[in-house]
């Protein structure tokens, strides 16, 4: 009888067990779906204003402004493309904005890792105090540092120039040191140690060893910077006066008029800009978010 009663109890917790499991499952499934639900009507809302400019650039003058809304074109006109990419050289501009991003890419990617170097893996008197310094010029805005700017540029001749847009990327950006700085903390001091004891100097131990470990954090600078130069507005339009030498947010600015926006053709203009910065980050997303998650892993 005792032999029964605990093959009873034992079938008994076996199975509650197997209920406890598949309830479990069941939660996490439920989970799953809800979260996938949530993000997918959330990528539709930030989703919605690409498409809009997508379609838009496709439809006829009276679908853009229609009410009820017009979602697709019909007919489809490749007109706004045919007119906005020849009344504006978007050709040259694009190119324009590719030697300025190349040029600033290197500059940020080189300079902010040798001070992020520095700071993070020498032992100096006064590098924590230089580290919050650097890191407090954040919180300067732009438009404080404008004016100044303009006059030290203009004393230089460097106005109607690209040398404003490339030259203070070689000098450093706090936010990409900081990314820089943070990543570097994650790379182990015993095997810089036994580079030094090996005869390595800092330069060599830079080159050889952190750079390569740091490849996708110097990749998610590369991108943000290549981003923000490609998108800048503000800073070609204080300092560019050559319209040859315009970039494509100034472009896009030629469809505005004081009294006119002419839709169509800056949708079709838009959409084009927009473009070779979404096939990037397609190709690269994977080492900008690995270099973004690996860079706040040790303070």
């Amino acid at each position: 009888m005792a032999t029964t009663s605990n093959i009873t109890i034992q079938q008994s917790t076996s199975d509650a067990s197997q209920k406890e499991q598949s309830q479990q499952k069941i939660n996490r499934l439920l989970q799953k779906i809800v979260t996938h639900v949530v993000l997918i009507m959330l990528s539709l809302i930030f989703l919605m204003p690409f498409f809009w400019m997508v379609t838009g650039s496709f439809k006829i003058d009276s679908q853009l402004n229609a009410f009820p809304v017009v979602w697709f074109p019909d007919p489809v006109t490749l007109e706004h493309y045919l007119y906005g990419l020849t009344m504006v050289p978007f050709g040259l501009y694009i190119i324009n904005t590719l030697v300025i991003c190349l040029f600033s890419v290197i500059g940020a990617v080189f300079s902010c890792s040798f001070v992020a170097y520095g700071l993070a893996k020498i032992d100096w008197p006064l590098r924590t105090p230089l580290f919050v310094l650097i890191l407090s010029t954040t919180m300067i805005p732009f438009y404080a540092t404008m004016v100044p700017l303009f006059s030290v540029f203009r004393t230089l001749g460097w106005t109607d120039t690209y040398l404003p847009l490339i030259v203070p990327h070689f000098l450093g950006v706090p936010l990409y040191i900081f990314l820089l700085r943070q990543f570097f903390m994650t790379i182990p001091n015993e095997l810089l140690e036994a580079a030094r004891i090996d005869g390595a100097n800092e330069l060599r131990i830079f080159w050889s060893i952190v750079l390569p470990l740091s490849k996708p954090a110097l990749a998610a600078v590369a991108l943000f910077q290549f981003l923000n130069s490609w998108s800048d507005f503000l800073g070609p339009l204080i300092y560019l006066s050559d319209t040859t030498k315009y970039t494509v947010s100034l472009g896009l600015s030629f469809f505005q008029g004081q009294y006119k926006t002419e839709f169509g053709p800056l949708m079709a203009a838009s959409t084009v800009v927009v473009i070779p910065v979404i096939i990037l980050f397609f190709f690269a997303q994977k080492t900008f978010i690995q270099g973004i998650t690996l860079t706040g892993v040790k303070g």
